[in-house]
C-alpha cells in the first residue's frame, strides 16, 4: 500500500506551519482539530492546508481545539478526501466520543463513484480508524460501528441521487413558504427500506443549521422531529449528543410537543415527523392526547410540516387512516408530495422483494433463488434458532423477531415466545440504548415495537399461530384472535363493525410487512402453524 501520512501538532499557527511533508503541504488532506477533555472535535479536508488552518485558527468556535491530525497520502484526490472526511464524522458520531462541531455543507455531495474509491473507503480508512484507536481517539471498531442504529442514520451519511433530489425540494419548499401565510405541508411516501429515516435526518440536520446563518430565510426559525416511537427517540436524542448544532429538547414525542406548545401558547415554525403512520388518528386519553387526529393538530400549530408516511406500518386501530384518509387531513392546506422508490436497507433482488410483497398480500409463490441475499425456511425452532445465533456470531445485530402472537406485559416479568418450540422471552425494557444493540437480546424476541424503523443483518422472523394457510384457496389466512396485541384491536366508533374486524387483518399484515423487511443480508422464517410450515417447505423445494 502507498505511504499513509498520520502528522500530529499542538493546534497554533507556529506548530502546524512546521510541517515539511510533501503530501501533507502540496497535496488534498484530511484534518481532525480536538480537544481531549472537552471532548469536541472538527474532521475537514482541504487542498491548501495552510489557508485553511489559518482560517479556522480565528474562528472563534474553533477556540476549544487544541490538537490536531493531519491525514495525507500519496494517491489522495479530493473525491479520496471528501469520501474519508465524511466517514470520519459518521463513525465519529457513531463512536460518541467526541462532539463534533461539523455543519451541513452548503452543497450537498451525491453518492459516486471514483477512481479506486474501494481502496480509499476502506483499506486507507481502516487503517486511519486503527491509527486514532490507537491515539484513544476512537474507541468501537468499525464493524462495532457499523452495525449501531446512530451510525446507519447519521445525518451526514452520503444520500442517494433521489434522496438528495427530495432533500434539496423540500429546502426550497421552506425557503419559499416560510415567509407566506397559512399552514405549508410535505408528505414523502416510500416503503420499508427506502431511506426515509436517513434522509429526514440528513435534512433536520441542515435546517438547523440554515437557523444559524444570518443571511438564510431559515435563520432563528424554531423547529422539531417528532417520532411516535420511542426506540427511534433513543437514537435520534443520541445523534444529538454528538452534534453540537442539534439539542435533545428538539426531538420529541408529539404528545408532550403539542401539550408543551399548548401551555407556552406558541406554535412552531418547521416540523419534521418521521413515521407519521404511527400518529394517532383518534382521541388517546391514555396517552394524554384528546383530539381527534394528531397530524391535524401538528399542522395548525406549525409553519410548515414535513412528513415521513408509509400506510403498510400502521401497527394500530387508533392510528388507522381509514375514512380519515392523509388526504382527508392535509387537503385543506398547500401540500406537495413525492415517492422515495429505491431500496437501500435488503441486498436482495427484484424477484425476492416480490416474494415478500406478494406473501404480505398472502400469496405463496415459489421461493426466488438469489445469490445476493439469503431467503430460508426452517423446519426445526431449535435449527432456526441456532441459525441466527450464527450469523450473529459473523456479523452482528442479527436477531429473532415474532408476530404478536404472544402474551406480552410491561409488569417487569418474563412472557415467552411459542414456548413449545422458540421457548424465548419477549424483548426486556433497555431505557438508553436501542433493544438490538444489547448484546443480550441474541436470546430475546423483539417485537413490532422494537425493530421497526431500523435494520438487522439478519432478521429470523416467526410466524405466529395468528398467520395460517389456507389449503383451499392456497393463501395466507388471518385469525385475528389469535393476535395478543389487544391494545392494537381497540375498536374504533366511527368504524363500522366490519371496517374494524377488517383493520384488525390489515394491521396484522402491516405488522408482517415491516419484520420481514428488516434483515440487509438475509431472511430466516419459522410458521408456528404446521400447515403453514409445510406449504413453505414445499415452496423451497420447487425454488425458481
Amino acid at each position: 500500500m502507498e505511504k499513509l501520512y498520520f502528522e500530529k501538532y499542538r493546534f497554533n499557527y507556529a506548530d502546524l506551519t512546521r510541517s515539511r511533508t510533501l503530501y501533507i503541504d502540496n497535496y488534498p488532506i484530511v484534518y481532525l482539530l480536538y480537544n481531549r477533555s472537552k471532548a469536541q472535535a472538527y474532521v475537514g479536508q482541504t487542498v491548501q492546508k495552510n489557508q485553511r488552518l489559518k482560517a479556522h485558527l480565528k474562528d472563534p468556535r474553533r477556540k476549544q481545539l487544541d490538537e490536531s491530525i493531519l491525514i495525507g497520502h500519496e494517491q489522495f484526490n479530493q473525491s479520496a478526501t471528501y469520501n474519508i472526511e465524511s466517514n470520519l464524522i459518521n463513525f465519529l458520531i457513531a463512536d460518541g466520543r467526541y462532539t463534533l462541531q461539523n455543519v451541513s455543507q452548503t452543497v450537498s455531495r451525491q453518492m459516486h463513484n471514483y477512481f479506486r474509491k474501494d481502496f480509499f473507503n476502506e483499506t486507507v480508512f481502516e487503517n486511519i480508524w486503527q491509527q486514532l484507536r490507537e491515539e484513544q481517539i476512537a474507541e468501537g471498531t468499525l464493524d462495532q460501528l457499523r452495525n449501531k442504529d446512530v451510525y446507519k442514520l447519521s445525518p451526514f451519511l452520503e444520500l442517494s441521487e433521489q434522496q438528495l433530489e427530495v432533500k434539496e425540494e423540500i429546502l426550497k419548499f421552506c425557503k419559499t413558504k416560510i415567509t407566506e401565510t397559512g399552514h405549508h405541508v410535505f408528505i414523502v411516501e416510500g416503503d420499508a427500506g427506502t431511506g426515509k429515516s436517513v434522509l429526514l435526518s440528513s435534512l433536520f440536520n441542515t435546517i438547523q443549521d440554515l437557523t444559524k446563518e444570518v443571511d438564510s430565510a431559515l435563520y432563528q426559525t424554531d423547529n422539531y422531529l417528532l417520532v411516535n416511537h420511542g426506540e427511534m427517540l433513543k437514537t435520534y436524542k443520541s445523534i444529538a449528543s454528538s452534534l453540537s448544532n442539534l439539542k435533545k429538547k428538539q426531538f420529541q414525542k408529539p404528545t408532550p410537543f403539542l401539550n408543551t406548545l399548548d401551555k407556552q401558547k406558541r406554535t412552531a415554525d418547521i416540523v419534521l415527523v418521521d413515521e407519521a403512520h404511527l400518529l394517532l388518528t383518534k382521541e388517546d386519553a391514555y396517552n394524554n392526547f384528546h383530539q381527534q387526529n394528531q397530524l391535524h393538530e401538528i399542522i395548525t400549530r406549525s409553519k410548515i410540516t414535513i412528513l415521513i408516511f408509509d400506510p403498510k406500518q400502521v401497527l394500530k386501530i387508533k392510528s388507522h387512516w381509514g375514512r380519515t384518509t392523509l388526504q382527508d387531513i392535509v387537503g385543506p392546506f398547500s401540500t406537495k408530495t413525492l415517492q422515495l422508490s429505491n431500496q437501500f436497507r435488503m441486498q436482495a433482488s427484484p424477484q425476492t422483494l416480490h416474494w415478500i410483497d406478494r406473501l404480505v398480500e398472502r400469496e405463496l409463490l415459489p421461493i426466488p433463488s438469489d445469490s445476493n441475499y439469503d431467503l430460508q425456511i426452517f423446519e426445526d425452532p431449535e435449527v432456526f434458532k441456532q441459525a441466527i445465533f450464527s450469523k450473529n456470531e459473523q456479523y452482528g445485530l442479527s436477531r429473532i423477531v415474532s408476530t404478536f402472537d404472544y402474551l406480552h406485559k410491561k409488569d417487569g416479568a418474563d412472557y415467552f415466545v411459542d414456548e413449545g418450540g422458540i421457548n424465548l422471552p419477549w424483548n426486556r425494557t433497555y431505557p438508553h440504548t436501542t433493544w438490538a444493540e444489547q448484546p443480550e437480546t441474541i436470546r430475546e424476541v423483539g417485537s413490532i415495537y422494537t425493530i421497526q424503523g431500523f435494520d438487522l443483518n439478519y432478521v429470523g422472523v416467526v410466524l405466529g399461530p395468528s398467520i395460517q394457510y389456507d389449503e383451499t384457496t392456497q393463501q395466507l389466512k388471518l385469525d385475528p384472535t389469535l393476535y395478543k396485541d389487544t391494545g392494537a384491536f381497540v375498536s374504533r366508533q366511527d368504524l363500522s363493525r366490519s371496517e374494524n374486524e377488517r383493520a384488525k387483518e390489515e394491521i396484522i399484515l402491516n405488522s408482517l410487512n415491516v419484520l420481514l423487511k428488516r434483515g440487509v443480508k438475509g431472511l430466516y422464517l419459522y410458521a408456528t402453524n404446521p400447515q403453514l410450515r409445510a406449504r413453505l417447505l414445499q415452496l423451497k423445494e420447487t425454488q425458481l
